[in-house]
């Protein structure tokens, strides 16, 4: 199963796991990060970190770091690639 932080701009999945423990953690589903969300990847800062997503009607900035505790499953993609 993928993690967040190895999606491309434009794909979309849905959350599985928040993998871990401690305060990192507990921040990332007080930021919404839950089991069974959708969510959206925008895009990446210029040298790739940190990521944007979309969650729920929102734009949230992750690093890379803490993409990496969010695993997901990709339902599908906005590019044709």
């Amino acid at each position: 199963m993928p993690s967040l932080d190895q999606l491309r701009a434009g794909q979309r999945a849905r959350i599985e796991a928040v993998t871990g423990d401690g305060s990192l953690v507990q921040r990332l589903l007080e930021m919404g990060l839950l089991e069974g969300e959708d969510i959206e990847v925008l895009g990446f800062a210029p040298l790739g970190d940190p990521m944007e997503i979309r969650l729920r009607d929102y734009r949230l900035s992750l690093r890379r770091s803490e993409a990496a505790r969010v695993l997901v499953s990709v339902t599908e993609s906005n590019h044709g690639q």
